[in-house]
């Protein structure tokens, strides 16, 4: 009997996700304590209003013709966000209405909007991103004319990035001023941009004289859903010449269930990576096992950052691959992280009663600093260091960001491309290339 009744989703499995087609599988299942003369008649109830979060992707020649809102409409889907990046809509639809829609000629794939979650003073000299506040070519790079957006739990105006937060976007509250009542945003957005002016200097970002864009796409528990992270990448695709967005900060993710070709996740950033955008993501928290980088970080497209331990030291002979980080290959079974930055221990911003500063308050450094550890933290040292480069050579489009990283890590010794990538990164290496460039040299 069972058979019969999810015939339709056997007949339509390659148009959904095998996480929705789980969940409406587990929808026809009897259910525990309910008389057998009653099982039909919750099966129906259950079919009728119990309602699956959803991301339909629909035919972009069909939605050239007529638009995303007028091709949903002839389906009855009452839209929640437009997702134009990925050609797709999401709502909240009933089994029975998702039996009908996935059945539709325009309707191309189906994932269910899952839950993402943000990934939980040495860091900059580890990166040789020093070496371009004072630079071979005599100016000082401290990532000035380049604005870096973090999509995260928002950004507390704090003292070290308060007047160089060029815009705030609160997707979860519709907020229009900055905050953070998580803490986790604040904290990576200190990483890639702090100045460090409550310590005199001493906890620094890679890129103390960038901008800021803060996309406030998790609630106060760090947790937000799929669709609301792509809205936010759609939006920095579409607004991202306005503000001079030339990399995004992803320190979240969730685990990778399907190919980066399937993922609705990584088919927006690789459109934002196509429209001229760098896009770092964080490689995961699941280490030190294979097989463990999350999504977005899974994309090839993109650059992917595992995180170093470097024993709170600038000499980089002692460092090692933080025991917490993810590991690849990938789902697809391609190498992953791309390469290393420092991730444990990071002294950066504190939000102040914000959830995370209250719930671990021994973590805080002096009253304007925190203390968290990460590939959330590893990820935005990554896009300082690319906010240096872009100032450097403005020019440079994302492959060659990526390119220039990568051939100028340092390895940390025997460990594969799984566990390091190519290495750790050297901020003053990889602008040697862009010093050469400006000169004529390549």
């Amino acid at each position: 009997m069972l058979l019969q009744q999810v015939k339709w989703i056997r007949e339509n499995r390659l148009k959904m996700c095998a996480n929705l087609k789980k969940r409406l599988v587990a929808d026809y299942k009897p259910v525990r304590y309910v008389p057998c003369f009653l099982q039909g008649l919750v099966r129906k109830l259950k079919r009728k209003w119990h309602k699956h979060k959803v991301i339909i992707q629909l035919d972009p020649l069909l939605r050239d013709n007529v638009g995303l809102q007028t091709l949903s409409n002839m389906l009855g889907i009452k839209v929640k966000k437009e997702l134009n990046i990925i050609n797709a809509v999401s709502a909240k639809l009933s089994v029975e209405r998702l039996e009908q829609i996935v059945q539709h000629m325009s309707v191309v794939k189906i994932w269910y909007d899952y839950e993402v979650r943000a990934l939980l003073n040495i860091a900059s000299p580890a990166v040789e991103a020093p070496e371009l506040w004072q630079s071979p070519d005599g100016a000082k790079y401290t990532g000035a004319g380049v604005t870096v957006a973090v999509i995260d739990t928002g950004i507390y105006p704090h003292p070290d990035v308060m007047d160089r937060i060029v815009f705030f976007k609160d997707f979860v509250k519709n907020a229009t001023a900055a905050y953070d009542d998580n803490g986790h945003g604040t904290h990576v957005a200190g990483c890639a941009a702090g100045d460090g002016g409550r310590s005199d200097g001493k906890f620094r970002g890679p890129a103390p004289g960038a901008g800021l864009v803060g996309l406030k796409v998790l609630d106060k528990y760090g947790a937000g859903s799929l669709s609301t992270v792509i809205e936010a990448v759609q939006w920095c695709r579409d607004n991202h010449v306005q503000y001079n967005i030339k990399v995004v900060n992803l320190s979240l993710g969730s685990s990778a269930l399907q190919s980066y070709k399937e993922d609705p996740l990584c088919l927006a950033v690789e459109e934002l990576w196509r429209s001229g955008v760098v896009v770092c993501a964080a490689a995961g928290n699941d280490g030190p096992a294979e097989n463990t980088v999350g999504t977005p970080g899974i994309d090839p497209v993109i650059i992917t950052v595992g995180a170093s331990d470097d024993y709170n030291t600038t000499d980089i002979s002692d460092d090692d691959i933080a025991d917490f980080s993810s590991r690849g290959p990938t789902i697809d079974g391609l190498a992953k992280p791309d390469l290393l930055t420092p991730g444990v221990n990071i002294i950066s911003l504190r939000a102040p009663d914000s959830q995370l500063d209250k719930k671990d308050s021994v973590s805080r450094y002096d009253n304007d600093y925190t203390v968290l550890s990460g590939t959330s933290m590893a990820t935005p040292i990554c896009c300082g260091v690319v906010a240096l480069l872009l100032e450097a050579q403005p020019d440079l489009i994302p492959d060659q960001v990526k390119e220039r990283l990568i051939s100028s890590c340092r390895s940390l010794g025997e460990y594969s491309a799984n566990e390091q990538g190519a290495g750790l990164v050297d901020a003053g290496a990889a602008a040697q290339a862009a010093f050469a460039g400006q000169s004529g040299i390549i």
